[in-house]
């Protein structure tokens, strides 16, 4: 049985879900912790929430059902071995943050409360999540020794996760953005280890917890996102205290209003992170409130910022405000965290193929472009066009110089390399999820060993083989305990034209469309086997670039930044979910090859060049097990360009026209595999 799904399908006879919990053993010892981590687990049966009124399309599965394999697991590893691992030893706010006391730091409170605590659980929430998908002990236990000072502190009487303050500390906004953040650590937390202790904890907070208003500007953090780790709480718990509290903060008057606003496309600039991690909020309160306007408010605000701030990479511009569209533009890298939670939630609310595209752009293409390919080294911006280490020269006002080198921690302003460690761990782990009808849905691709139940009580594994996306075809080979019934969805990107599934060798019949789930339904047996192939071709996107936005914060910033009149014409070329950039050799990360030649126009007559104007050249024999984001790359493209008379500068990096130059083929590599090069190109048409 085959066809296109979409929310309503996927709902249809269906109880409310949520991701699935493991109650197993609190463990401390590293040797009990790697027993437990290689116990068969029960990863994926659905909690029930009877008054969840519009239930969630797909559902989380726990911290470590999705392994990493291939070139994923390698640059897991990577992330491991270097910052993830080890960001306490390269800087103390990272090594004293949430233990209860003060500490010299920059932007910290006299009373250990400030900047640190925001920094450092971003970090603690990728590490715990990281730990779990690797079966890393020792990661585990260095997270987990610091989240259990904040469990015990609350269960010892603290009143909110700032457990050593009283709970007028998250009266001021900042510390109640922080601690939504430890709440999204804690939840993970208790999702990996079962640990009965950290949901006491999170139900005991979050009963009463007093959520700020949410503004419908972004120019200020709200403790509204505690509504993230507010809804998981619940739905594990089902407290119904905390529902209360949820609804009652969807009746202020205040809230209203600014759902209101969004839905009617009445948004302004303003900071992108908060911009980010405040719009999701509507489409959270729609599992449990029925509004015209709240999911439709954070479809709306994404929407706007898409139209007027999407860079080619699949993320908003961020100086640190909204900063339009153009080749310098910079992308802070707590925005490639942040656009990737909220395109999830957005997906997990409305299934739609959209938001896991665009979760597979960002992830492919900004994710591996801010850090060094060991791991060990990242920068606060990275930008489509960097043409040398003194062009783009002028940093944003904020956090100022130096934000464009990569150094161990990127910038003394941390939150970019604490919210770093989110960015593998949020995409590997939903890979796969779960479907209100006892279904799983490969919602992001890539090589995977799913571990999970099916039918509530039927262990299934799920191996996923293959170089997606530097190559066409996936395949899946499916491993039940014994032969089983359920519904598997397959996300079908929308770039795709022509995809082909086959089940067990014979072709499976499948719709044409892109951006929809394919579903299989069958009695799956060990060893059954699905492959994909999803045709791609090389696609021009031809735009204009735009002014900033002419606000005040602007005033004081870059040069460029005050120019009204920005329409430059430009190019950006992909090949299926992966932006491509002329590449610029690099001495390191920080430092050019001389004299490299990058004076392009790209040169084609449609949006889809033929095979005459543009091709994909792939190395032969190359490994994707051991992969390094680096210039040595297995897959470039040849594309028809012209040579022109053309010196970019700092408010100028595209011309305003480009005239005839000399025709000539430039190859391109994947954009995350450089620091210095050019993917949005003048274009001679």
């Amino acid at each position: 049985m085959s066809h296109l799904t979409n929310r309503r399908k996927f709902l249809q006879n269906s109880t409310a879900v949520c991701g699935g919990l493991l109650l197993g053993p609190h463990v401390k010892s590293a040797e009990q912790l790697a027993a437990h981590l290689d116990t068969p687990r029960k990863a994926s049966a659905p909690v029930q929430s009877t008054h969840e009124r519009n239930p969630a399309s797909l559902s989380a599965l726990l911290p470590g059902a999705v392994e990493p394999r291939g070139w994923l697991k390698s640059w897991a590893i990577s992330a491991a071995n270097g910052i993830t691992g080890h960001l306490d030893e390269y800087n103390g706010t990272f090594h004293e943050a949430w233990k209860g006391h003060g500490f010299s730091a920059l932007g910290a409170n006299a009373d250990g409360t400030g900047w640190p605590l925001e920094q450092c659980s971003y970090w603690l929430d990728g590490a715990i999540r990281l730990g779990y998908m690797l079966k890393d002990a020792n990661l585990i236990q260095k997270a987990s020794a610091r989240l259990d000072r904040v469990v015990n502190g609350v269960l010892q009487g603290g009143e909110s996760f700032i457990y050593w303050r009283p709970v007028s500390a998250v009266s001021d906004p900042f510390n109640s953005w922080a601690h939504s953040h430890m709440g999204r650590a804690l939840v993970a937390y208790y999702l990996g280890s079962g640990n009965r202790k950290v949901l006491e904890a999170l139900v005991k907070v979050y009963k009463t917890y007093p959520l700020d208003d949410l503004p419908a500007t972004f120019y200020r953090v709200s403790g509204a996102v505690n509504l993230d780790a507010m809804s998981d709480t619940y739905r594990i718990s089902g407290d119904r205290q905390i529902l209360d509290n949820m609804i009652a903060f969807a009746g202020r008057q205040s809230y209203l209003e600014t759902a209101r606003a969004w839905a009617g496309g009445q948004i302004e600039p303003g900071h992108n992170v908060i911009f980010y991690e405040h719009i999701r909020t509507p489409a959270l309160l729609s599992s449990w409130i029925d509004s015209q306007h709240n999911l439709s408010a954070s479809i709306a605000a994404l929407e706007w910022n898409d139209t007027n701030n999407l860079l080619p990479m699949g993320v908003s511009s961020g100086e640190e405000y909204h900063a339009g569209i153009g080749a310098t533009r910079n992308v802070e890298t707590c925005d490639v965290a942040a656009s990737l939670w909220t395109n999830l939630c957005l997906a997990k609310c409305t299934a739609s193929p959209g938001y896991l595209d665009r979760m597979e752009q960002i992830f492919l293409n900004a994710g591996p472009a801010p850090v060094s390919q060991d791991f060990k080294t990242m920068s606060y911006y990275q930008r489509p066009n960097r043409y040398s280490r003194t062009l783009p020269g002028e940093e944003p006002a904020n956090p100022g110089k130096g934000s464009y080198q990569f150094t161990e921690i990127g910038d003394p302003v941390l939150c970019c390399v604490g919210n770093l460690n989110r960015i593998i761990p949020n995409y590997v782990m939903h890979m796969w999820m779960a479907t209100p009808d006892g279904g799983l849905a490969a919602t992001l691709y890539g090589p995977s060993r799913l571990t999970t139940t099916v039918n509530g009580s039927v262990s299934v594994v799920i191996e996923t083989t293959t170089a997606y996306p530097f190559e066409e075809t996936i395949e899946i080979i499916l491993k039940p305990e014994r032969e089983v019934r359920f519904p598997l969805y397959l996300r079908i990107p929308s770039w795709v034209e022509g995809p082909e599934i086959s089940v067990n060798g014979r072709p499976h019949a499948a719709n044409q469309q892109s951006s929809q789930f394919q579903s299989v339904v069958r009695d799956w047996q060990h060893g059954d086997r699905i492959r994909l192939h999803f045709p791609m071709r090389v696609r021009v996107l031809k735009r204009n670039e735009t002014p900033y936005p002419q606000i005040p914060y602007f005033k004081n910033s870059r040069g460029i930044a005050r120019l009204k009149d920005i329409h430059n014409p430009y190019a950006s070329v992909f090949y299926g979910p992966l932006l491509f950039s002329l590449p610029i050799p690099e001495q390191s990360p920080n430092e050019e090859v001389a004299g490299f030649k990058s004076n392009y126009a790209i040169n084609v007559s449609t949006g889809k060049p033929d095979a005459s104007e543009a091709g994909i050249d792939r190395a032969a024999g190359y490994s994707y097990d051991q992969w390094k984001w680096n210039l040595s790359t297995p897959i470039s493209l040849r594309i028809n360009a012209q040579e022109i008379a053309w010196t970019p500068t700092e408010l100028q990096p595209l011309p305003e026209r480009v005239m005839t130059g000399t025709p000539t083929k430039i190859i391109l590599v994947p954009y995350g595999c450089t620091k210095f090069g050019i993917s949005m190109f003048p274009r001679s048409s």
